[in-house]
C-alpha cells in the first residue's frame, strides 16, 4: 500500500487508520500492535480526535492521541516524520464548537498528548453555525501561519457553510480547507452525495469518508437470519440488517467478495475507492487480524459491472 493520494501538501495512504478504538475497545498493547502493522502494510495516515474516547466509561477523551502519542515516542523521531497524524477539534466535552479560543486550546492539547509540535492535518469536528467564518477561519490560518498545522480539513459540516469558508479562505489569502471528512459508505449515501460532493468536486478537495464501513456492518459479520454478533458497535450495524437497502447490499458484498476470494470489507472500501472524489476511506482495526482486509482495499480492481452492482444495490 504505497502513499500515492495528497491532500494539499501531503501525500498520504489509500487507506486512512481510524484511531478511534486505541484506548477505548483496543488497549495499549493491541494498539501498538495495529499502528506497527498499518505501518508495516505501507500505511501512513492515522486519524484521530481530541474527543476520541469521551463516550466510553471511565474515559474523559485524548485516550486516543495519548495512545498514538505514546506509540510515536516509543518509535522515534524518524517514524513521526513518515507519518500523517490527523486530529480534531470541536467536540472535546466542555468545550464544544469552534469559539476561536477552545480551537487553539484544544490544538495545545492535542500537540502534548501526541507528543508533537505539530499535527500534519486539523479538522474542525462539526461545525458551529454561532461562530461566524471568519474567526474560526482567521483562527485556523494562524495556527498553520504558526508552523502548528501543516494542512486543514473540515467534518460534518453543510455545504453552504464549507463553500462560505472556502470562499472567505480565497477572497482573503489565508489557509484554505483541503479535505472533507463526510460519513460515506454503501448504505449511508445521501449523507455525502449531492451539494456537499459538488462542492467537494468542485473545489478539488479531499475527500476521506468516516464510518466507511457502517460500523462494522460492511464486513460481513452480520448477515440476514443470523444472530447479530456482540460489541461495541453492534446496535448501529443491526439497524442497517433491518433494512431492504442493507440486505441488498450485503448480498452484493458477499457475491463480489467471492468473486476475488477476499473480504466484503474489501469490498466495500474498494467501492468508495472507486468514486470519483473519495481519495482515502477511514477505518479502524481493533486487531491485527481485523487489518488486512482494510488495506487489501488499495490494491482490489473491481470490474465496472461489479461496481454497478453495488451502486444499485445501494440505491
Amino acid at each position: 500500500m504505497r502513499p500515492d493520494r495528497t491532500i494539499g501538501a501531503l501525500t498520504v495512504s489509500p487507506l486512512a487508520l481510524g484511531g478511534n478504538v486505541f484506548g477505548w475497545t483496543a488497549d495499549r498493547t493491541e494498539s501498538f500492535a495495529v499502528l506497527d502493522a498499518y505501518r508495516d502494510s505501507g500505511g501512513n495516515h492515522i486519524d484521530t480526535a481530541d474527543v476520541y474516547s469521551a463516550w466510553a466509561e471511565g474515559n474523559e477523551g485524548g485516550e486516543s492521541e495519548t495512545v498514538i502519542g505514546q506509540w510515536l515516542a516509543a518509535r522515534g523521531s524518524a517514524v513521526r516524520d513518515q507519518i500523517v497524524i490527523a486530529t480534531k477539534a470541536g467536540a472535546f466535552p466542555g468545550r464544544r464548537g469552534l469559539a476561536p479560543q477552545d480551537i487553539r486550546l484544544s490544538l495545545e492539547e492535542s500537540l502534548r498528548r501526541l507528543g508533537t509540535d505539530h499535527v500534519d492535518l486539523f479538522y474542525t469536528h462539526y461545525d458551529d453555525e454561532s461562530v461566524e467564518v471568519p474567526d474560526f477561519m482567521a483562527t485556523l490560518d494562524e495556527l498553520v501561519r504558526e508552523g502548528k498545522v501543516r494542512e486543514l480539513g473540515a467534518s460534518n459540516i453543510s455545504a453552504a457553510r464549507l463553500e462560505a469558508a472556502l470562499a472567505f479562505a480565497e477572497s482573503h489569502g489565508t489557509a484554505p480547507y483541503r479535505a472533507l471528512q463526510p460519513h460515506y459508505n454503501l448504505v449511508s449515501r445521501d449523507t455525502y452525495e449531492g451539494e456537499l460532493e459538488k462542492v467537494a468536486r468542485d473545489r478539488a478537495l479531499a475527500v476521506l469518508p468516516y464510518y466507511a464501513l457502517a460500523s462494522g456492518f460492511l464486513t460481513g459479520k452480520y448477515r440476514p437470519g443470523e444472530e447479530v454478533p456482540e460489541g461495541a458497535r453492534t446496535g448501529k450495524a443491526a439497524r442497517y440488517l433491518a433494512t431492504d437497502r442493507g440486505q441488498r447490499v450485503l448480498a452484493a458484498l458477499s457475491s463480489v467478495a467471492a468473486a476475488h476470494r477476499v473480504p466484503e470489507a474489501s469490498v466495500a472500501l474498494a467501492w468508495l475507492l472507486s468514486r470519483p472524489t473519495v481519495t482515502a476511506p477511514i477505518a479502524s482495526a481493533r486487531t491485527t487480524d481485523q487489518l488486512p482486509p482494510l488495506t487489501t482495499a488499495a490494491g482490489l480492481a473491481l470490474t465496472e459491472d461489479e461496481l454497478q452492482l453495488l451502486t444499485d444495490a445501494s440505491a
